[in-house]
């Protein structure tokens, strides 16, 4: 399984069409892909396991997400004020 997602990891470009996310505008997929990030960092970080699975969400969210969403999104994570539930 790991290794099938290396190879997806060095074949990925940018984020695959989500059909939860049909429309044009990408705002709630970006959301989705960060908070699916960090659950599963937090979650495998809880069992011991290596993440490296979560680092597909990482690569869409960062491919979506605006860099001024991502900074402001780790600060409040930072400082306890994240509106989002991870």
């Amino acid at each position: 399984m790991a290794e099938d997602i290396q190879a997806k990891l060095e074949r990925y470009r940018t984020a695959p069409f989500d059909a939860r996310f049909p429309n044009s505008n990408q705002t709630k997929n970006c959301w989705q892909n960060y908070l699916d990030y960090h659950r599963c960092q937090k979650t495998l970080t809880d069992k011991g396991v290596d993440i490296a699975p979560c680092d597909w969400y990482k690569r869409v969210y960062k491919s979506l997400c605006p860099i001024s969403w991502v900074t402001k999104w780790d600060d409040q994570r930072e400082e306890g004020i994240f509106p989002g539930k991870i």
